[in-house]
């Protein structure tokens, strides 16, 4: 009270004092008033629950889709047998698409992780931990992102061989217009709806009407063009994203992880290099046939021969007991520019070694590294009849500290490349079902803020990038 009494006076005393303080609060008012807006519109799109929701921004709907579209394949599981090395689709259903689980192994793997995974099933496995999903939602008015779970890779499995284009097309066309006719569509106009595949993105881009052309044409109709697919491998266009194959590793909790990588970490490799793969001398341009001389020549390297009978290069336990055995595996391109066997390698610590660009390093963004040469060796191949390479000098001249930070980061990686346990989670590690609804809501988000800023959310969404697998600066 004295203080203010003294105030109080003094303004009394002298009126020049007091119009003084006037100014300078009216000032201040003033100036205040012309920076407030700025601070309004730093607050103007924050929400409250985001503070409160830990959904907030992650909130992701599932369409019921007609059985059609995905659990009657299932049901017709023998139908799906056509394309594959398998004589009977139906045993790889068994445990939420993870297939028969690996009982014995001889100490090569860990026990209750290991399943016999058919790579076909990502998209029921992503289906089902979808279904797990923390931040789900049945109100599609507050979902950031719209999950489809059609099969597509499944269902397309079983017209891929037909001559009749009709049949080809027909599922997709038939999703595309009840979805196109759902009030959950018109909100983006399918933006804002992504779907999964567990082939590779290119078996839905037949570029022509013509039987000799191969796939569906399913992403290239109107209203697939506005949806993004996750695939185990992307074409060049911008509305297809990577994510990695699945592996036989699904573990159940963190510490199975752990125990995974610390097993790997102390594993004695005694090859230097390895191999495992078919020739592909039909492929004009395939790098393999170069791969497999030199290895076959080298004492330090172990090829294993996946022609039809030669070697079963569909056991897990005979997969990861080469790969855990070796210091580096190549993984040339295979029938496209990825393969499966990269993720196999990786689980068992083995060093990767790349040809060409488009078989990782411009594929799974989300899920590798970026600094490709802390867990990678890039060997370019630009001409296979000019290439002359020595697989083994290039390898030999690589010091020991320089493989045991790589083997370290391919080590830290493993959480990132492996799907769970649908039936369980992980607490500590995210997965690669993580990491790809992630990057999926991040992609929606971005078209968002475009149409926020005024700007068309379709200019380069599904545009084609031409220089996605080429020989670029950063991959030369």
């Amino acid at each position: 009270m004295e203080k203010s009494a003294l105030i109080f006076r003094g303004c009394y005393d002298n009126h020049h004092f007091c119009l003084a303080i006037l100014f300078s609060f009216l000032f201040c008012t003033l100036f205040l008033s012309f920076r407030a807006p700025n601070k309004a519109l730093t607050f103007k799109h924050l929400n409250p629950a985001t503070t409160t929701d830990p959904c907030f921004g992650r909130y992701v709907y599932i369409h019921q889709l007609p059985s059609r579209f995905n659990d009657d394949l299932l049901h017709n599981c023998h139908t799906l047998t056509r394309g594959t090395d398998k004589p009977n689709m139906c045993p790889y259903m068994q445990n939420m698409g993870l297939g028969p689980q690996i009982l014995t192994s001889q100490g090569v793997l860990t026990n209750n992780t290991w399943y016999a995974t058919n790579q076909f099933l990502l998209e029921v496995i992503f289906h089902n931990r979808m279904t797990k999903y923390a931040c789900l939602t049945n109100d599609s008015s507050v979902a950031s992102a719209i999950f489809v779970p059609f099969y597509a890779g499944l269902d397309v499995s079983r017209f891929l061989w037909l001559s009749n284009l009709t049949h080809r097309d027909s599922s997709g066309r038939d999703l595309l217009q009840w979805l196109a006719n759902r009030p959950e569509w018109k909100k983006m106009w399918g933006r804002d709806h992504f779907l999964i595949s567990g082939r590779i993105a290119w078996d839905f881009r037949r570029q022509r009407d013509e039987e000799s052309y191969w796939g569906s044409k399913f992403r290239f109709l109107p209203e697939s063009m506005n949806m993004s697919m996750l695939a185990v491998e992307a074409s060049s266009w911008n509305n297809d994203y990577a994510i990695p194959y699945p592996t036989s590793f699904h573990p159940s909790d963190d510490t199975q992880v752990l125990q995974w990588q610390k097993k790997i970490r102390h594993q004695k490799r005694p090859y230097l290099f390895t191999f495992t793969g078919a020739p592909r001398p039909e492929l004009e341009g395939s790098i393999r046939g170069k791969i497999i001389d030199q290895c076959r020549a080298s004492s330090v390297c172990k090829f294993v021969d996946c022609s039809y009978g030669v070697e079963r290069c569909d056991d897990p336990v005979n997969v990861i007991k080469v790969f855990r055995s070796s210091v580096f595996c190549l993984q040339p391109q295979g029938d496209s520019y990825t393969r499966r066997s990269i993720f196999d390698s990786m689980l068992a610590g083995c060093i990767p070694v790349f040809f060409h660009p488009g078989t990782a390093y411009s594929q799974y963004k989300w899920h590798l590294p970026r600094n490709r040469t802390g867990y990678s060796v890039y060997i370019p191949v630009k001409d296979v009849k000019q290439w002359n390479t020595s697989v083994e000098e290039v390898l030999l001249g690589i010091s020991e500290s320089e493989v045991l930070a790589m083997r370290e980061e391919v080590i830290k990686v493993i959480p990132n490349i492996i799907y769970a346990d649908p039936r369980s989670k992980l607490d500590f590690f995210e997965d690669a079902f993580d990491l790809a609804v992630k990057g999926m809501l991040e992609r929606i988000e971005k078209v968002r803020e475009a149409t926020r800023r005024g700007r068309d959310p379709s200019i380069g969404f599904a545009d084609e990038d031409h220089y996605k697998y080429t020989f670029s600066q950063s991959y030369s």
